[in-house]
């Protein structure tokens, strides 16, 4: 006998009966108390509390308020989760008279934070008339960022176990001084972005088989979960965060903070030690294509970093240029707090884009680009982009499993490809960071670290045919030291010195290149 067949129209009503009910066969009930760990919490847990958080909204690093002890753990406080701290102890304003409370209890967290920065160098850098400082290559400047999250806990919404929902705001103020005056290929602060009002992320997230299995889709950042350094995150220096690499080799710098594109993530965690992480995103979040480079008619003059031109409200939802695909195998011992041996985060990863991207050596015609026989100046496109890395982040003392004390070091190496189609081919960061100082200051941490970031033999080659001088190198050192003033409050002074920026680019204005740069700055962060 034929089976009835069901009108069209049925079917999205039977589709909305039957989704919950398979989705809670998925899901364990007795995992789901809880929401799975985020990315920042899970790594933060398994260094036992010993590096800084990572926010989820953007590449602030603040103190963990729960690391005075190593068993303590308090979530991010931008990062939505089915908890909350009782006190509200981290926010200036509390538990909003009971208002925070009430809505963790149905399932909504929201959040406010207020990131402001001070700059000045007082060596190097570059006059520039875009600002008005013609005279000077020299600060101060001020850039800032007021970030604004709402999580919602779909488990205790609609009682769909595993269901998150996330979506964020930011409105970026102040002046870039790497843009103005430093000419580097690291900006000095990741806070550094063009003015703009704009959406940031936009995501549903559901967990399955007691949460070891995760997938996370829609408008996302890729830039917490995928090629970071846990310790490195107290650093303000860019490279520390999303590194020189993709940020110079890829459109827009790729799906990385300010800038958020569609994207399918899936983590599968098999136990506390072993994660495995694949993403496809839209490799060029603003969309611009034809002058994102400045070998390409000197690049986009209105927006050098591509980041409003065409999409200054974060809404273009791009999706006709090139697919990222980036994977990560991560590796932890000794992991979480207590434990007797020291912990460590191992990780390998890599990327491939698909999109078309200039070349540095031959125009369309084939001559060499920049050079007499160079009459078009534009660029032929090559297709394919790539990146492999490697990170480790490791504990090297603490004086007891309990500690808040501790010397932590990482490092982190990238290597680039195509050499004729990228600006960056090889990079290394690290650096050692000393949590707890002094015995009076359990939520301080001091870092000294160093990185550099090496040109690709295709730019090399453009600058000869050119008559440039030839980028190499660039090489810097920061010293910072982060203060928890008040739970919600932190100050984080901060000095670099930069060696050969951008590997010693001509300086346009003194006809020379741009010299060595130190570099103050100053940043505070208050969570409301």
């Amino acid at each position: 006998m034929t089976p009835p067949r069901l009108p069209a129209r049925a079917w999205p009503l039977l589709l909305a009966l039957l989704t919950p009910p398979l989705l809670a066969q998925l899901t364990s009930p007795a995992a789901q108390a809880e929401q799975p760990e985020t990315q920042v919490e899970l790594d933060q847990r398994r260094l036992a509390h010993s590096a800084p958080v990572i926010e989820q909204i953007g590449p602030i690093a603040v103190p963990d308020a729960g690391r005075m002890g190593a068993n303590a753990s308090t979530p991010a406080p931008s990062t939505p989760t089915s908890t909350t701290p009782d006190d509200m102890g981290d926010h200036l304003l509390g538990g909003l008279w009971g208002a925070r409370h009430w809505m963790a209890r149905q399932g909504i967290t929201l959040d406010v934070q207020e990131v402001d920065e001070l700059w000045a160098n007082v060596s190097g850098g570059s006059a520039s008339a875009a600002d008005g400082r013609n005279g000077s290559g020299t600060g101060p400047y001020y850039d800032g960022v007021t970030l604004v999250t709402l999580g919602l806990d779909l488990e205790k919404i609609i009682g769909l176990p595993g269901g998150l929902f996330n979506i964020s705001a930011m409105q970026t103020h102040g002046r870039s001084i790497s843009q103005d005056h430093l000419v580097l290929f690291n900006p000095a602060s990741g806070y550094e972005a063009d003015r703009s009002t704009r959406l940031f992320e936009l995501w549903y997230q559901q967990s399955f088989l007691d949460n070891t299995l995760d997938i996370k889709i829609g408008q996302q950042d890729l830039d917490t979960e995928f090629l970071i350094s846990n310790y490195g995150a107290l650093y303000l220096n860019a490279n520390m965060g999303w590194p020189v690499a993709p940020s110079n080799n890829l459109y827009s710098g790729g799906p990385s903070w300010p800038l958020a594109s569609p994207a399918v993530r899936v983590r599968y965690r098999p136990n506390d030690s072993l994660s495995i992480l694949v993403a496809a995103a839209d490799d060029n979040p603003a969309g611009v294509r034809d002058n994102a480079f400045f070998v390409q008619h000197g690049g986009n003059a209105a927006d050098p970093t591509s980041q409003t031109t065409l999409d200054g409200s974060g809404t273009l939802f791009n999706m006709n240029t090139g697919a990222l695909l980036i994977a990560e195998l991560q590796y932890a011992i000794n992991p979480g707090p207590g434990r007797a041996g020291l912990p460590g985060i191992y990780k390998l990863g890599g990327y491939y884009d698909t999109a078309a991207f200039p070349d540095y050596r031959y125009n369309t015609s084939g001559a060499p680009l920049g050079s007499a026989q160079d009459t078009t100046s534009s660029p032929r496109m090559v297709a394919g982009n790539w990146l492999v890395y490697a990170i480790i982040d490791q504990m090297l003392w603490r004086p007891a499993p309990d500690s808040a004390r501790s010397i932590g070091a990482f490092t982190r190496v990238t290597g680039s490809g195509p050499s004729s189609t990228t600006q960056i081919s090889f990079a290394v960061d690290m650096g050692i960071n000393f949590n707890a100082p002094f015995r009076s200051r359990l939520n301080d941490t001091l870092g000294l670290g160093w990185g550099l970031g090496q040109t690709a033999s295709g730019l090399r080659q453009y600058d000869r045919n050119a008559h440039l001088p030839v980028q190499n190198t660039e090489t810097y050192l920061e010293l910072t030291y982060q203060a928890q003033i008040l739970p919600w409050c932190t100050v984080q002074p901060d000095f670099q010195y930069i060696f050969n920026p951008s590997g010693g680019v001509l300086d346009w204005s003194r006809q020379h290149t741009v010299q060595n740069e130190a570099i103050f700055g100053l940043r505070t962060s208050v969570t409301f």
